[in-house]
C-alpha cells in the first residue's frame, strides 16, 4: 500500500519505464491508440496565421490607422447587429458603460469600465470578429473600431487618431486596478 499519492505515481512511472524497456528488449514497440480521427492536421502556415497577439505595449500592432469618426460606420455595417446601438448590447455583451459600477453586486464589465488597455480591444476585435468571419478586417478598421469604441466610452475624442503609436499610449479608466504578476503590490503584506 502507498502511503501518498506521490509513491503511487512514482510507481506507476516505474512501471511504464519497465514496459517500455520490456518493449525496446523484445524488439516491439508500444503502441499507442489511435484517436478518434476527428479534424485536419495543422500546417505551420495555419499556425502562423494566428500568431498575431498584441501586447499591452503595442507589441505586434501592424501599420495603420483609424478614428472614431471613421469607425462609426463600420460599426454600423459589421458590429451593430450584435453589440446594439452605440455599444449597448444585445443579443451579445454591452461594451460601453458601466463606469463606477465595479464595487457593485451587479457590475456591469465593459470595455470602458473593465479593460486594463486599450490594446487589448484592438487584439480581441482582430482575432474574433466580426463573429461570423474573424480576421477579416483590414488593420485601418480595426483602429477605427477600436477609436469608436473607445470613444463611445468616452477614453478617447472623437477625431484622435488610433495607430500603433497611439494607441498603447491610451490610459483606460480601469488599467490602475488590475495587478501584474511582476509589479509590486500597492499595499505592503503583513
Amino acid at each position: 500500500m502507498f502511503t501518498s499519492e506521490r509513491g503511487a505515481a512514482r510507481a506507476l512511472l516505474a512501471g511504464f519505464v519497465a514496459l517500455g524497456w520490456v518493449s525496446c528488449a523484445s524488439g516491439q514497440s508500444a503502441r499507442v491508440p489511435e484517436g478518434p480521427k476527428l479534424g485536419v492536421p495543422v500546417t505551420e502556415a495555419d499556425a502562423a496565421s494566428w500568431n498575431i497577439s498584441v501586447g499591452p505595449d503595442g507589441a505586434g500592432l501592424p501599420p495603420g490607422k483609424g478614428t472614431a469618426a471613421t469607425g462609426a460606420a463600420l460599426y454600423q455595417a459589421k458590429c451593430l447587429a450584435c453589440h446594439g446601438e452605440k455599444g449597448a448590447g444585445k443579443p451579445s455583451d454591452q461594451l460601453v458603460g458601466g463606469q463606477g459600477t465595479l464595487r457593485d453586486a451587479n457590475a456591469v464589465r465593459t470595455v470602458g469600465s473593465y479593460w486594463p488597455y486599450a490594446t487589448t480591444l484592438f487584439d480581441y476585435i482582430r482575432r474574433a470578429m466580426p463573429y461570423v468571419a474573424p480576421q477579416s478586417l483590414t488593420p485601418d478598421e480595426l483602429y477605427s473600431l477600436s477609436a469608436y469604441i473607445l470613444y463611445l466610452n468616452g477614453v478617447i475624442g472623437e477625431n484622435d487618431e488610433m495607430n500603433a503609436s497611439t494607441l498603447p499610449k491610451v490610459k483606460m479608466p480601469n488599467r490602475d486596478n488590475f495587478v501584474s504578476a511582476y509589479s509590486e503590490p500597492k499595499h505592503p503584506t503583513r
